[in-house]
Order: structure tokens, then sequence, then C-alpha cells
């Protein structure tokens, strides 16, 4: 049994041959706009976090090498310890290097310490040995002046050094390209930057657009802008600051991955996971009631994930959970497989919601006006029904956990008409009176087999603290 995710091999042969969500076609999009656009530029991969970028890119990685380019992988959260951008840069560079350009390489590297050496400290070392070891105070006084003439003269000739070298530096380092490939640019994918240390990130965007912006070499950025523009605002102390606009600065071309279709992931997951080897149990298999669990279980899945824009990370881990928790179940047990899905969803994403259940402080009544309100809305209505069954069992299931002065009766019949009618109102049920969650209401309540059937059934195997069951 799989209880976690692992990273997806890349045949070299074929990138995305294992691929669920159908992204080569989006990696092409991309590697046309390289093709068509060799000056030089960076491309942003902008997506959240937990939405398979890096996965994505990998592949892509591979894709480009296949059709003759040369491509670099820098994972920046990865070599963040290291506090110069430029030297993690260049050593990737380093990796292009053949016999016939380990020389231009020394060259570029030459250059590229004239851009990094620190002057000013070894300076101020001699002026004090200088002016303070050996004169008297007066003299420190009158040479003080002198000390900071010689220090702004040397910062000039430095920056002046800087300038010219940081221009021979480009040059050195367009030539150095060219000569590295077959008319190709180079794709410089610099990954989990919205990860790495705000100084860092901040930092290497810098050097890529003050050193690196060369012909010939295309800088991928694979990056949650969001959280990028957080990294940013802290470095500059300053809630203030447009970051979004800052950004722009130094992203020529932003691309979004579209995200893949839910339903499918889904089901992707559930075979991942290998739901299948105890929904399709042969013990399960025999029992009629039991057959329509899959399909239940994704009915929920599919429209709640969608609708809650939770990433396919976070979708993975509601999975992975729901797997875990099927080894406290018999295979003759019921399952309740939208509900188990659902109360997994919210003790990962609505905590406060999830205990309170536990500790028994809602009402019936409340407890689906609450939970109406954390479920997204524009559920479509082909799919509405199903979860207005699962509003149906979870506040009967509740109301069954609840001590006998808590409890309320659900149902109720009127003395003069003889009709029943719910005491809890549907905030999904649409229709007249109710009458499609009180006929759901009033079949479950009316099933022996759960009838009294408590909440906390479902709430000990989510929690793990029932003993595991040996099949």
């Amino acid at each position: 049994m799989k209880i976690k995710h692992i990273e997806i091999e890349i045949n070299e042969a074929a990138p995305f041959s294992n691929c669920k969500l159908d992204r080569e076609k989006y990696a092409n999009t991309l590697t046309g706009i390289v093709k068509n656009y060799q000056d030089g530029f960076v491309l942003a991969i902008n997506n959240k976090w937990g939405t398979g970028k890096t996965t994505f890119v990998k592949m892509w990685k591979q894709q480009l090498n296949s059709k003759g380019y040369k491509t670099l992988y820098f994972n920046a959260w990865e070599n963040d310890f290291d506090a110069n951008p430029l030297v993690a840069i260049m050593s990737e560079l380093n990796l292009l290097t053949k016999k016939e350009t380990k020389k231009a390489f020394k060259s570029l590297i030459e250059k590229g310490a004239v851009l990094t050496k620190n002057i000013l400290p070894q300076l101020l070392k001699a002026l004090a040995e200088k002016y303070i070891d050996t004169k008297v105070l007066v003299d420190l006084i009158e040479n003080t002046a002198k000390g900071a003439t010689e220090i702004l003269d040397e910062e000039i000739r430095d920056y002046t050094q800087k300038k010219k070298g940081l221009k021979e530096f480009k040059i050195s380092l367009e030539q150095f390209i060219k000569d590295s490939t077959d008319n190709k640019p180079i794709i410089f994918i610099i990954d989990e930057l919205d990860r790495c240390r705000p100084n860092y990130a901040v930092e290497l965007l810098e050097k890529i657009k003050h050193f690196f912006s060369v012909s010939g070499i295309v800088f991928v950025l694979s990056i949650d802008k969001t959280q990028l523009c957080h990294a940013v605002k802290g470095v500059y102390g300053n809630d203030r600051i447009n970051a979004d606009e800052y950004l722009r600065r130094f992203i020529d071309v932003e691309y979004s991955i579209p995200e893949p279709n839910t339903k499918e992931f889904c089901n992707y997951l559930f075979d991942y996971f290998e739901f299948n080897t105890f929904f399709y149990s042969e013990n399960r298999k025999k029992i009629s009631e039991f057959v329509n669990d899959k399909n239940s279980f994704i009915a929920i899945a599919s429209p709640l994930f969608e609708k809650a824009n939770i990433t396919l990370r976070q979708q993975e881990k509601v999975f992975a959970h729901a797997r875990i928790g099927l080894i406290f179940f018999k295979e003759n047990q019921y399952l309740f497989p939208g509900l188990y899905l659902v109360l997994i969803f919210l003790k990962s994403f609505h905590k406060d919601f999830y205990d309170k259940i536990k500790l028994k402080i809602f009402t019936p009544q409340d407890l689906i006006t609450e939970f109406s309100v954390l479920i997204p809305k524009g559920i479509d209505n082909d799919k509405i029904r199903a979860f207005i069954h699962l509003e149906a069992l979870f506040v009967l299931m509740y109301n069954n956990f609840l001590p006998e002065d808590k409890s309320k009766r659900l149902i109720e019949r009127d003395e003069q008409t003889g009709e029943e009618h719910s005491l809890v109102k549907s905030k999904f049920d649409t229709s007249e009176n109710n009458n499609v969650f009180f006929k759901l209401l009033k079949f479950i309540s009316g099933n022996p087999n759960f009838d009294m059937l408590s909440i906390e059934y479902l709430l000990r195997k989510i929690d793990l603290t029932e003993e595991i069951v040996i099949q």
C-alpha cells in the first residue's frame, strides 16, 4: 500500500510518458516560444506551490535535451546556503564546458572575479594601521579627511573597474555560450526560487538581470509569484512596495500551466494509492450496497477539490490520509465514502470546525449551517444531490453522537395532517419544502444497518485512534 506520492520517473526517450496530467502540450508551447525568441529572455512559470511545477520543468528539461538544447537545472532552495548567487550560477555554467571552451570559461571567471571582490574591508584595515596605531589624536583628526578621500578615490576606481569589467564579462559570456551550443539557446531552469531565503532570491534575480541578460541564454523561473512577492516585501521591509511591479523588471514572459481535469486527477490518485485493494476486495464485492462506493467517493472528491481550489499536492494529502484510514475498516463494514472523504477534508483545511464536531458543540441545525459555509459554492446542479445525501447522513450520524440531553428529533409528524417533515433545514436543497433532503434523511434513518450509527465511528478511524483491523 502506498501512502506517499513518490517522484515520477522521467523516461529519457519519452519524458511525458508517465505524466497523468496531459501536460506535454504545454511543454511544446514553451519550446515553441524558446525556438522563436532565441536572443535571451526570462520566462516565469507561475503556479501555486504544490501544483506539480517541479515535475513539469524536469520533464520539459528532458524533452529539450532530446531536441538538442543544452539545459541546466538549479534548485535555489537546496543551494541558498551559499551567500553569493553569482558563484552558484557560474558553477552551473561550468557544466557546459568542454575541452575547447575551458580556456574561455577560465577567462570568464577572471572577469567575474572583478565584479565580486570587496576592496573596502582591506582598505579600512590598512588605513586603521596607518592612522591609528602610529599617530596622536590630533593627527588622527587631521588625517580622517585624508583617509576618507583615499577611500572615496579607491571606491571610484573600483566602480570604474567594475563597470568596465561587467561589459567585458557579458561579452565573454555571450561568446562562451555561442561556443558551447549549436545555434540554440541555453535553457537555464531555476526552481523553488520562492522557497529559498528572501535575500538570496532577490539577489539571484538581480544577478540574472545585471550580469546574465545576454543573447543565447533563456532563464526559466519556476515560481509561486504570490510567495515570491512576499519575499520581496520582506527584503525591503515594506508591505506597501508594489512587489508585482518589481518582479516585472526581471520577467519578460509569464506563463501558468493550466489546471488538470480534477475528476481525472482524482481517478488517478484513486488508482495510484491502490484504493481498489479495499473497495473491490473479494469480501466487499459480495455486498451489493458497497458496489457503488468508488463512484460515491469520486463524486464528492472531484467537485469538492475543484471548487475549493486546493493544490494537487493538497489533493494527494487528502487521498493519502483516506488510504491510511482504510486499515481501520473491516471489509464488511460500511465506509460512507463521501462523508468519510469530507471529514478528512475538514480536518485538513477546517480543523477548528472538525474539532468542534468532536467536542459536540453544535446543534444538528448549527452543524448543517456551519458546514454549508465551509463547502465551496457553485457545485453543479447535476452533482448537488450527492451533497444533499451527504448532508442528511452527516446530520443523522452527528445527532446520534450527541448525548441524550443535546440530541434532537430530526423528523416530526404533524398531528393534524399526519404528514412528516424535517426539523432541520438543508442548505444545499433548493426544492420546495426541502423535499429532496427530507426524503433522503427519512430513507437513511429508516435503514436498520446504520440508523443509530454515530459519527464517532468515522472520526476514530480518521484520527487513527482505533485498533488496526487484521483482515
